[in-house]
């Protein structure tokens, strides 16, 4: 059976480094669950201040996701209701992290 892909969304403008070790410790913990995770605190932007072409990166994971897996604070980011309104407009599960996990 194909590994169930999970993009994980959530806040990292302001925050401080970016978010980034809530997004690997999310990563973690639904790999252990089982699942392929699709993080955007992974990718690389060969121009890190154009805020535009991290959007386009993560959408495009988001494309390539069966579900979305969301981290506390996701409501507060505007790149991530866009790729919430995208998996909810593809149909996607959209849950948070722990029901991930705990299902």
């Amino acid at each position: 059976m194909e590994p169930y892909i999970l993009y994980i969304a959530g806040p990292m403008s302001g925050l401080p480094e970016s978010n980034y070790p809530a997004f690997f410790d999310a990563e973690e913990k639904l790999q252990l669950a089982g699942y392929t995770t699709l993080n955007p605190a992974s990718n690389v932007n060969p121009d890190p201040d154009n805020y535009v072409e991290w959007l386009r990166l993560g959408l495009r994971q988001v494309l390539d996701a069966h579900g979305v897996a969301l981290l506390p604070g996701f409501g507060s980011s505007k790149g991530a209701t866009l790729e919430l309104f995208v998996a909810a407009f593809l149909k996607m599960p959209v849950k948070p992290i722990q029901e991930w996990i705990d299902a």
